[in-house]
């Protein structure tokens, strides 16, 4: 029989290739960031964790799977609303893998919310905020001054609400002096270009009243008054303020925050005057065409901007940034989690050893040494009082025996004690001469003399 050699057949094991992990994972993510580079999934929010360097984290799944998303800060800080456990929404990203743990995962470029759109699911958010803050309440809303003498406008050169507002300020007063500041009040710069309003009169001091008016428009249009830097300048403004934004049915979030709402900014212009009859027109040129071309000149950066964001080598450069960030954070978060644990067990060492001092009945102890105390400071004081007594009898024994010995006794029955000039006790008429001055103690006072000669 013939050897399969010879029948001409030939098997040769296959080559075994053996991949380093890295290598194998960093192969897999290439292959999934190129067949899922942009991709739309919907789900619900789970485990939402927004790190403080502005990267946001959570899991979307759905009742069958859930997959890891990361949203890096450059998209995050686009977001019109805060994501929130149990949402429902739709992310659209690339697929890609977390190569330190080999975790697929979705580097997410946009998020909107499913069903309520972004803008509504902000104002509500916002809303709700602030209202817990109290921002809202009536007690801390200021008067509107009756008879401002400047009022201050913020609002945009080519809005029909300033001209409205200006009309109606000419009618009825023409001694009122207006300041407009100049502000976008829709698009992305808008918010801050009011909130700047409002600050440079608070800085300046030179209004009585501040305006902040635009006319109606959609949701979208209005999206800038809903912003929360601008509600909270409005809300710490130490001058009145009156929201004069949209229509009547329209409503925003500094309509809460102000002073006042004006249902329409021309509304606004006869709530601040209402006792005068005319404002004068000191309306200015506005430099629009300066405007215009720092806008063009803004525009054109962002677009070289977005041009180099898009190169191979940069998008590569914030890849390596991304991961080596995301690592930092669940790093960071491993620590917090590790102090956490370490404060709970301290607290329950403490709960049990406060657990013990309460079963130990200190009052007991301490009245039982007080009643200890007492006795002997009342044994103390007995013997204390009859120590002094008995020093007290013998010393009064000792007085008398000592007044019966003391020489100064016997001048009470008339003898005296006589001294001479230098004071030393006489004994003898011989220690003396004719002419010596001498001095005599008596019971009572005291006695000087001079000697004499003794006549025969």
């Amino acid at each position: 029989m013939a050897s399969i050699d010879q029948l001409g057949f030939s098997f040769k094991p296959q080559d075994r290739r053996i991949w380093r992990v890295g290598d194998l994972v960093a192969a897999v993510r290439t292959h999934i960031e190129r067949e899922y580079g942009d991709t739309w999934v919907e789900g619900e929010i789970s485990n939402f964790r927004a790190q403080d360097s502005g990267h946001l984290y959570f899991t979307l799944k759905d009742a069958n799977a859930q997959i890891r998303i990361v949203m890096f800060r450059s998209q995050a800080r686009l977001l019109r609303f805060r994501p929130e456990a149990g949402m429902q929404v739709v992310v659209r990203g690339r697929v890609t893998i977390y190569e330190d743990r080999g975790e697929l995962q979705i580097s997410a470029e946009y998020l909107e919310p499913k069903g309520a759109g972004a803008l509504q699911v902000a104002f509500e958010q916002l809303k709700a905020k602030l209202e817990a803050e109290g921002l809202f309440d009536s007690a801390r809303k200021k008067p509107i001054p009756s008879l401002p003498r400047r009022i201050g406008l913020v609002t945009s050169p080519q809005a029909a609400a300033l001209r409205d507002i200006l009309q109606v300020l000419h009618r009825r007063d023409h001694t009122a002096s207006v300041l407009i500041f100049p502000a976008q009040v829709q698009g992305e710069t808008a918010p801050v270009e009011v909130t700047g309003g409002v600050a440079f009169f608070n800085q300046a001091r030179n209004v009585d009243v501040i305006i902040v008016a635009r006319g109606g428009g959609s949701a979208e249009d209005l999206a800038a008054f809903n912003d929360e830097g601008l509600a909270r300048a409005v809300a710490g403004s130490k001058i009145p303020v009156i929201s004069a934004v949209g229509h009547e049915t329209d409503f925003t979030i500094i309509d809460f925050v102000a002073d006042l709402r004006a249902p329409t900014p021309s509304a606004a212009a006869e709530i601040v005057i209402r006792s005068r009859q005319d404002v004068e027109d000191q309306t200015e040129g506005l430099r629009q065409r300066l405007v215009r071309a720092m806008r063009y000149r803004l525009l054109m950066g962002r677009q070289a901007l977005t041009e180099l964001g898009q190169h191979g080598a940069f998008a590569r450069m914030m890849d390596a940034i991304n991961q080596r960030q995301q690592k930092l954070d669940e790093l960071m978060h491993r620590q917090e989690r590790a102090e956490r644990e370490i404060i709970e067990r301290s607290r329950r060492g403490w709960e049990v050893a406060s657990a013990a001092v309460r079963h130990y009945d200190v009052r007991r102890m301490l009245a039982g040494i007080g009643k200890e105390l007492n006795a002997r400071v009342a044994a103390m004081t007995v013997a204390a009082r009859t120590s002094l007594q008995q020093r007290r009898s013998r010393l009064e024994h000792l007085s008398g025996q000592l007044a019966v010995l003391s020489p100064v006794a016997i001048l009470e029955r008339g003898y005296a004690l006589v001294f001479d000039s230098s004071g030393k006790l006489l004994k003898d008429a011989a220690q003396v001469k004719p002419g010596d001055e001498i001095s005599a103690r008596l019971a009572h006072g005291t006695l000087t003399a001079r000697v004499q000669r003794k006549k025969s």
